[in-house]
């Protein structure tokens, strides 16, 4: 059976579900860290909670993945993200979030180069389907950061992400 993929369209969706996998494992890891009372706690009026930025991710990769290249209704409502204090615990929030991450990644395995290369109008922006997955892999990045950097403040431990491996490591170039 022919495929629907280029072979860079393959390499660049299984790159797309590494970095979702990668992403989550580091707050998985992070999560570990953190105590009940730690998840809506705020650094300050002008930054979120990590119980904020997981709402926050599940609205936004909803609503660039799910809705935007997978043409389902957008029902986000963003400021609701933010304005948030509580409601969902820890366990809540890392199911939600878990939950979320494997459905776009059994999207993901599905698009087609036709996909990646039609343009969609998500949040106001005219976006290619790879630059929508490009853009929720990087969002989740920039956020999986943000709650690593705050649970490193709250415990003031390193979180392990690469217990292991060396990073020190110089690369083979031979290809």
């Amino acid at each position: 059976m022919k495929s629907n993929k280029s072979l860079l369209a393959e390499e660049f969706l299984r790159d797309v579900q590494f970095r979702l996998d990668e992403n989550m494992r580091m707050v998985h890891k992070s999560f570990e860290f953190l105590q009940e009372e730690d998840v809506w706690k705020r650094p300050n009026k002008a930054s979120n909670s990590i119980g904020n930025i997981i709402i926050h991710l599940c609205g936004n990769i909803t609503q660039y993945a799910l809705s935007g290249l997978g043409k389902e209704e957008d029902h986000r409502r963003r400021e609701e993200e933010f304005d948030r204090e509580g409601g969902f615990t820890k366990e809540e929030l890392l199911k939600k979030l878990t939950s979320l991450i494997h459905i776009v990644k059994e999207r993901v395995r599905s698009v087609t180069d036709e996909q990646l290369t039609a343009h969609y109008q998500v949040q106001g922006f005219d976006l290619s389907g790879a630059g929508i997955l490009l853009h929720v892999v990087e969002h989740f990045s920039y956020h999986t950061g943000q709650i690593a950097f705050w649970v490193k403040i709250l415990r003031n431990e390193d979180l392990g992400f690469y217990d292991g491996v060396d990073l020190n490591q110089k690369n083979d170039n031979e290809c």
